[in-house]
C-alpha cells in the first residue's frame, strides 16, 4: 500500500471495490466461520420471534450475524486496521438499512411491493453512499491527527 506514487497510499484504502480474486483465495474455515454465526444469529432470531413475537425477533434478524466472524478474522489476517475499516463500511451500510427499513414502513401500506422495494434500495444506496462520503471527508484531516 505504502509503495502507490501519489502519496503514502492511505487514501487508496478508502476506495469501494470489490476482489473477487481475494474472495476465491479465503480459505474454506473462515468461510464456515462466517456461515457459522449466521446461522446461529438466525437461529437466535428464530427462537426470540417464537418466544416474544416477530417484532422482537425481527431485531436479532438484523443483526450483522457474520460482521463479528469477518471482521475477527480480518483483524487476524490482515491487522486491526482493515478490521477497523471493514466495521466502518458496516456502520455506514447499517445507516442505509435504516433507510431502507423507514421507506417500507411507510410506503407498504399504501403502494404494491415491488415501487416500494425499488424506492428503498435507493433509499439504501443513496443513504449509505452519501454517509461514505460525508465520512470520507471528514476523515481526511482526522487521520493525521490520530496517527492512523
Amino acid at each position: 500500500m505504502s509503495g502507490e506514487a501519489g502519496g503514502s497510499g492511505d487514501e487508496d484504502t478508502d476506495r469501494v471495490r470489490i476482489e473477487w480474486r481475494a474472495a476465491m483465495r479465503t480459505p474454506r474455515k473462515d468461510v464456515l466461520v462466517r456461515f457459522g454465526f449466521g446461522a446461529g444469529v438466525s437461529l437466535v432470531a428464530a427462537v426470540v420471534s417464537a418466544l416474544f413475537g416477530p417484532y422482537v425477533g425481527g431485531v436479532f434478524l438484523a443483526f450483522p450475524a457474520i460482521l463479528l466472524a469477518s471482521v475477527t478474522l480480518v483483524a487476524e489476517e490482515e491487522g486491526l486496521r482493515r478490521a477497523r475499516d471493514d466495521a466502518r463500511g458496516a456502520t455506514l451500510g447499517t445507516l442505509g438499512l435504516v433507510a431502507f427499513a423507514v421507506v417500507v414502513t411507510v410506503l407498504v401500506r399504501h403502494h404494491s411491493a415491488w415501487p416500494v422495494l425499488v424506492a428503498a434500495t435507493a433509499a439504501w444506496a443513496v443513504v449509505s453512499l452519501a454517509a461514505y462520503a460525508i465520512a470520507r471527508a471528514a476523515g481526511r484531516g482526522g487521520d493525521e491527527r490520530s496517527g492512523g
